[in-house]
């Protein structure tokens, strides 16, 4: 087959955060491709940039908006092949519930909807965990109905501090209210009450996840990004150990800085567990060492790429060419691995500080940046030259995480 160019096909986003710009500096890279993006509003992630050309279509959440604003790109762009690509979990939600209607003019590596019913609520996954031997944490899951004599310790099973999550993201953030957290900390049964109050006040309809803290800071947290082909067998694989997650109350948990590492045994583990239920398409795992029993611990699958899936990318796993060589060149040989690399949207300086109780990671930090194995999204020197605005968006959006480190340090 010749080579595939830029000429042969369009990426068209749904999205426009640093997913949406991580995976469009991807194409770009590797074809030189200007992707489509859009989304609810125009935020800075995309704004200003050479590389994303993004539409703002404010009920973009609503299905019937959804396929008839992609249907209409598609009848404008009918003379190449196009790729639709998810960004949030609603928006991976959409193209997999609109397949059949999309199908025809579309390529979109995902699941189905029957297997995107028993994955994407993580009350249902914790199912699968229990069927396919993976580890999570200890989890109790209640619904609006909820007794509070769950919370006393010896009816959870597990003691405080605890975590209290929605089962949903999707549905969770529809449902707006102020102090909205993505993951909530109860040192106290009470505390635990009013939040669980606060969520299911909002209108909030699905259920709610009380869980035991593994202990650790976010050294302790993985990453594991998998792409599997359209025939449901796993084709790449990248591991990588999250050294800092964001701390503000809506960002809690995004990932901030990763090195990319080895685990045989992990990545062969979810593999087969990947290819055992037939899953096409990316998911990553978010995944907690726990040092009491030296396991490894699941928190949830994710049905698309990852916001920080730049690390991927950087480790010479480029998710375009994965992309396109499965679904438009002659498919995908053998399984990629990560390759080494250190990935960061924050100052270093700011990494360097959490590090006080791991040297050695902070000497590897060192010598990655000496070999040239230091990536950050936002820096793309295409986008930058002669971009003053862009700069400008890089520069004040990298130096902004001091003041929200020093606002929420922990």
């Amino acid at each position: 087959m010749s080579e595939i160019t830029k000429n042969d096909f369009d990426l068209v986003i749904a999205g426009a955060d640093l997913n949406c710009y991580n995976l469009a500096r991807a194409f770009h890279e590797a074809y030189g491709v200007i992707s489509y993006a859009f989304g609810r509003y125009e935020i800075g992630c995309t704004k200003h940039s050479r590389i994303v050309r993004f539409t703002t279509v404010p009920d973009f959440d609503d299905p019937d908006v959804f396929v008839k604003t992609l249907s209409a790109f598609a009848d404008e762009h009918k003379d190449k092949k196009l790729i639709l690509i998810g960004c949030t979990d609603d928006y991976a939600g959409l193209i997999i519930k609109n397949k059949k209607l999309l199908e025809d003019r579309f390529i979109m590596p995902y699941i189905d909807e029957p297997l995107w019913h028993k994955l994407q609520s993580k009350a249902n996954f914790y199912k699968e965990c229990d069927a396919y031997g993976i580890k999570y944490p200890k989890t109790k899951i209640i619904g609006a109905d909820w007794d509070k004599n769950i919370l006393s310790p010896e009816s959870l099973g597990f003691e405080y501090p605890i975590i209290v999550k929605p089962s949903s993201s999707i549905l969770y953030w529809k449902y707006p209210f102020d102090g909205m957290k993505k993951v909530y900390f109860a040192d106290t049964r009470e505390q635990a009450e009013e939040i669980i109050n606060t969520i299911f006040s909002s209108g909030y309809p699905d259920e709610i996840i009380l869980q035991d803290t593994i202990p650790g800071d976010d050294y302790n947290m993985r990453v594991l990004t998998a792409y599997s082909d359209k025939h449901g067998k796993v084709k790449m694989m990248c591991l990588g150990h999250v050294i800092l997650e964001e701390h503000s109350p809506k960002a809690r948990g995004n990932h901030a800085a990763i090195i990319t590492e080895e685990n045989s045994e992990l990545c062969e583990f979810y593999k087969n567990y990947l290819e055992s239920i037939g899953y096409v398409g990316f998911a990553y795992f978010d995944i907690k060492y726990d040092e009491r029993d030296g396991s490894y611990r699941e928190f949830e699958i994710n049905l698309r790429q990852g916001r920080s899936n730049y690390y991927v990318t950087a480790s010479d796993c480029n998710i375009a060419r994965i992309i396109v060589e499965d679904n438009i060149g002659g498919g995908l040989e053998g399984i990629r691995y990560g390759k080494e690399a250190f990935w960061h949207i924050v100052p270093k300086k700011i990494i360097y500080s959490y590090l006080t109780k791991y040297p050695e990671t902070k000497k590897l930090i060192h010598k990655l940046v000496a070999e040239k194995k230091e990536y950050s999204s936002y820096f793309y020197n295409y986008d930058l030259s002669s971009n003053p605005l862009r700069i400008f968006y890089a520069l004040a959006y990298t130096f902004n995480h001091f003041k929200k480190y020093r606002k929420y340090p922990k």
